[in-house]
């Protein structure tokens, strides 16, 4: 697993330098840093006792000293002492222990219920109870990543999307994977999950506190590893309600936005400007910005025969990806409006000049088999 730095609490920081487990925000949160310091604590005790008559018989039953060692050979008592002592420690902290693990895995009765999806690299958030889903993805300025620009409190810890929760109400995450393995990791919630491909996990948490919390993805997977974070935004219930309310409405009309879109032609102009901004933001980490790609690791689109020559390929790529390989299935991830730009944009980019537009009902076509 991959080392990673403590996380920002809220907007208020924390040490960076802390060494000792964070309480967090949560019921459960504080029962694990309870059960933590219980362990610490024993531990301190056993390692005292056990290194105290170490080192008192090493000072004062020495040679120089003149003494002579006991003879002895075997001891039922101290057998039969040193067999039940550790085991009534063990019983001691396996309750507490128990109790906990069997709280932070009961997942009933939840009154929220989100499906936090991983693929490389960005979290898909669906809400089970509502039409409101989303892709959270990295919104640390590229320019901070290369030193050009100063980097700010939150360096690689800010979304474009946070996940917004209720305060007060059990949520339930439902946690998978679209390729391979992530982890879905909250330290102020005491929630860490690994997003397997094929499998769904589940963890809960009920914050009390409205704020925003901080995590990031806990496993590598993948060279773009530390650029997916976790951003959670808690609400009191009558604020969430607002923004759930708005999120669908905000959803429906672009949903009645893009059915619009199939019975119209974008222009070139149009296609080239919104897919130069998708291309940026979504392809050109991988394929580069002036699409030359990374010989041996991913392929240039400049010069492309399928880019050049096959359009229904290049769409089928584009939206469905290729398994196998680090190409994303956009499908789901860009509207139909921002894949028929994109695809355009490769088209006509960096001498491409096929002079086609791919538009949205092109891409509707494929996607329903058509």
């Amino acid at each position: 697993m991959a080392i990673l730095p403590v996380l920002a609490a809220s907007e208020d920081t924390v040490d960076a330098y802390q060494l000792n487990l964070r309480k967090g925000v949560t019921d459960i949160s504080g029962e694990v840093y309870d059960l933590h310091m219980l362990m610490f604590i024993i531990c301190v005790v056993i390692a005292v006792i056990v290194f105290g008559a170490m080192f008192y018989s090493i000072l004062f039953h020495r040679k120089s000293r003149g003494v002579k060692p006991a003879n002895f050979h075997e001891s039922v008592k101290v057998e039969i002492a040193w067999t039940i002592i550790p085991f009534i420690i063990l019983i001691f902290m396996a309750i507490p222990a128990t109790n906990t693990l069997i709280a932070m895995e009961d997942t009933e009765s939840a009154d929220v219920t989100v499906l936090v999806t991983g693929s490389q690299w960005k979290w898909h958030y669906k809400y089970m109870d509502n039409d409101v889903s989303f892709y959270s993805i990295l919104a640390t300025q590229p320019e901070q990543i290369q030193n050009k620009f100063e980097k700010g409190q939150n360096y690689l810890l800010e979304v474009d999307r946070p996940l917004v929760i209720p305060t007060g109400k059990k949520v339930r995450f439902l946690v998978t994977s679209d390729d391979v393995i992530h982890s879905w990791w909250v330290p102020d919630f005491a929630v860490k999950k690994d997003a397997n491909p094929g499998f769904i996990n589940e963890a809960w948490t009920k914050v009390n506190t409205p704020g925003i919390y901080r995590g990031q993805c806990a496993e590598l997977c993948g060279k773009d590893h530390g650029f997916m974070p976790v951003v959670v935004i808690a609400k009191e219930p009558a604020e969430y309600d607002a923004w759930i309310a708005k999120q669908e409405d905000i959803q429906r009309k672009a949903k009645e936005e893009e059915q619009k879109l199939l019975a119209m032609n974008m222009t070139m102009d149009e296609l080239m400007t919104t897919g130069e901004k998708v291309y940026l933001s979504a392809c050109a980490a991988c394929h580069m910005p002036n699409g030359e790609g990374l010989p041996g690791v991913f392929p240039p689109l400049k010069g492309s025969q399928m880019v050049k020559h096959d359009m229904q390929a290049h769409i089928d790529i584009v939206v469905n990806g290729k398994s196998g390989t680090a190409m994303q299935a956009f499908g789901k991830q860009l509207s139909l409006k921002e894949l028929a730009a994109v695809i355009t944009y490769e088209r006509n980019a960096w001498g491409n000049s096929t002079g086609e537009t791919v538009q949205a009902k092109d891409v509707n076509a494929l996607m329903n088999g058509q």
